[in-house]
């Protein structure tokens, strides 16, 4: 199959209306889909124009950045408010086979110790650990914090802990 001059005028033509080149390929008859997207991109139309698919997708990708903004804002929301909270219910250990969904899988010590287990508290909805260990292994985005040593242990967990 060759490309004529009005085989070209016509490809031109249905590709600036937005035609899928399905339907351009139908149209003219007698060549493929790929044969309609090869041509118009030696021709470099399909730089130019917009196709309903993408836009189509753009709406999408766009309400799924709006419902990942929305869940990041209810965990933040979350976290915001344990720090109010100064009630932690005491340690209930447990060991691996004991744990459920329900329990916090903060681990106390070293696994090779015999004295190991995890702190067993009852864990919050959607998280993996207790309102306590939450602090710890929770950092906000967006906020820098000074570089602490290992060892030390910051003043808002340390006043959580006598509290405790």
């Amino acid at each position: 199959m060759s490309w004529t001059e009005e085989k070209v005028a016509k490809l031109k033509e249905l590709w600036g209306k937005g035609n899928t080149a399905s339907q351009i390929a139908e149209i003219i008859g007698g060549i493929s889909r790929n044969a309609v997207i090869g041509k118009a991109h030696r021709l470099n139309l399909s730089a130019k124009i917009k196709t309903r698919t993408a836009a189509s997708s753009q709406n999408f990708n766009s309400s799924i950045n709006e419902k990942n903004v929305q869940t990041k804002r209810g965990r933040r929301n979350k976290f915001k408010s344990l720090i109010i909270e100064k009630d932690f219910e005491p340690e209930n250990p447990k060991q691996l086979e004991e744990l459920d969904e329900n329990s916090c899988k903060w681990p106390i010590g070293h696994p090779d110790e015999k004295s190991f287990y995890f702190c067993g508290r009852t864990s919050l909805k959607d998280f993996s650990y207790c309102k306590l260990h939450l602090l710890y292994a929770y950092q906000p985005k967006g906020k820098k914090e000074e570089v602490a040593d290992k060892d030390e242990v910051p003043e808002f967990i340390e006043k959580k802990i006598k509290s405790a």
